[in-house]
């Protein structure tokens, strides 16, 4: 019975591992989003519901110590085929579009080894009933280690293994417990013929190795964190040669490391504009950043107004240790760093710290907090806002096709009377996908010196504000929606944009 039980264990706490990493070693090649893990989970599930099935017909035809090992052998080799299959198919073209992709990636990946270790439970249940009168104790004992075995591999994973190794390297120690649990339950020692199974299921780890070992099937990433797949790209912008931090699929930043001043996206100019405006009178201005990524903006307040406060809550402790190590982000400066969720950092922190301006760079188009997004932490922001303090945020949309952009700005009407969205030349398009940067505060904003700042700056990167009577209208139009704790389904907002981004 123990030895049911412990096998249960295992199998199940080798398939909540294996869920577990999915989504990170998916991450680089198509995002972390809320469809990225349906698809996961749903793969896994299907897997197991499938291999129920055929470890019961295989239960009542073969239910022995040598095709339980079998299973687990099959397990491990399914297993350490997770590298090779991936290593395959992020490297093959398909004229897929981005959903049925994410499916195709994550069946032709996950489904082999949940399949084969949903087998096991059937086979074990069936092997440990001796008598039917204790069945339902014996099948309850069963499930409950199995249960076991699930809870202790998602916390393993989620809160060790995962900082520890890494994916990869995590893969090969589940394949490596399948595979030793397959030769001690099978005992193909007793019988040379038996003993060919193993002999020939060692072949796949020796190719797969020989292939580890010329450095193919290893993780794309410089550093591999508990949130990113971490990559340090070296790339040319707007004429200069700059480094870009890649988190997972996507750039987050342009660094050039010799000039921080620097900015290579509009809506950190847009940030510049607006913040020359509002630094007017104030020598020793207060900033905080929600979110760190490459650090660019926080160098550039740092080297253009020295006198400022730059604190920066970058959730990531491995980003910000990038960003000092590769991305010139200089350990003695002003710039300080907390290492937290901005929300649960805001809310416990007792500081009694306020900021003329808060910057919000926690959202792209493939992955936004949602937690970040409604009025209940608007409310929070406003809290630690001087009270003519601004809040700016970059959001990724379409203008008029996209809803997240409409309910988020309607978030921040809940917390902040005055609410502005500014685009960058001919931004206010109908169906055009763009960077937007909104801008929420308690004062109105200075129109003439916003006009004044940018007077100089061609047509197609000046920094324009919508008119108020449109934007007005603008957030009244189609659902209207407004984000709240209780009601942020920001992964269906940004549906659509999120498929066609794929394309």
């Amino acid at each position: 019975m123990w030895q049911s039980c412990l096998l249960a264990f295992i199998s199940s706490a080798c398939v909540l591992i294996i869920e577990l990493i999915a989504g990170r070693i998916m991450a680089p090649y198509i995002g972390v989003s809320l469809y990225t893990w349906t698809s996961v989970i749903g793969v896994v599930l299907a897997g197991m519901a499938a291999g129920n099935y055929l470890g019961g017909v295989v239960a009542d035809r073969f239910a022995s110590r040598r095709t339980l090992g079998l299973i687990f052998v099959a397990a491990s080799v399914t297993s350490i085929g997770i590298l090779v299959v991936t290593d395959a198919i992020v490297s093959s073209t398909f004229s897929l579009s981005f959903l049925p992709r994410i499916v195709l990636y994550t069946t032709a990946i996950f489904l082999p080894p949940s399949l084969v270790l949903g087998m096991v439970s059937p086979l074990v249940v069936k092997r440990a009933l001796a008598s039917l009168e204790r069945t339902g104790n014996t099948v309850g004992t069963i499930y409950a280690f199995s249960t076991a075995g699930s809870i202790v591999g998602t916390f393993l994973t989620g809160f060790w293994l995962i900082s520890w190794l890494g994916t990869r390297q995590i893969v090969w120690l589940v394949a490596g417990i399948l595979f030793l649990t397959g030769l001690a339950v099978g005992q193909f020692h007793r019988s040379l013929k038996a003993f060919a199974v193993p002999a020939l299921a060692i072949l796949p780890f020796a190719v797969v190795g020989q292939g580890w070992n010329a450095g193919q099937y290893r993780a794309p990433c410089d550093v591999e964190s508990n949130y990113y797949c971490i990559r340090i790209l070296e790339s040319t912008e707007n004429g200069h040669a700059a480094r870009a931090l890649m988190l997972d699929h996507l750039i987050h930043s342009y660094v050039v490391l010799d000039e921080p001043t620097s900015l290579d996206y509009g809506y950190e100019r847009a940030y510049a504009d607006l913040t020359r405006i509002h630094a007017t009178g104030r020598p020793n201005m207060n900033t905080l950043f929600i979110g760190g990524g490459g650090y660019t903006f926080p160098r550039y307040i740092g080297a253009v107004y020295p006198d400022a406060t730059v604190d920066v809550i970058e959730i990531d402790p491995a980003v910000t240790a990038t960003a000092y190590e590769r991305l010139g982000l200089p350990r003695a400066s002003r710039i300080r760093s907390f290492n937290e969720d901005a929300r649960t950092f805001l809310m416990e922190w007792t500081d009694p710290q306020q900021y003329d301006v808060v910057f919000g760079d926690a959202f792209n188009d493939l992955s936004v907090p949602y937690h970040l997004t409604t009025a209940e932490f608007n409310r929070i922001i406003a809290g630690r806002l001087k009270p003519d303090g601004i809040y700016l945020v970059n959001v990724i949309d379409k203008f008029e096709d996209g809803e997240f952009l409409k309910a988020y700005a309607n978030a921040l009407r809940t917390a902040f009377p005055h609410v502005y969205l500014f685009g960058r030349g001919a931004a206010f398009q109908p169906f055009d996908r763009n960077t937007y940067v909104l801008m929420a505060s308690r004062q109105p904003l200075d129109r003439a010196a916003l006009d004044a700042e940018t007077a100089d700056d061609d047509a197609f990167s000046r920094t324009i504000p919508l008119g108020e009577d449109r934007l007005i209208a603008y957030l009244g139009s189609g659902r209207a929606l407004t984000l709240t704790d209780d009601f942020a389904p920001v992964d269906q907002l940004l549906a659509r944009l999120f498929v066609e981004r794929g394309r």
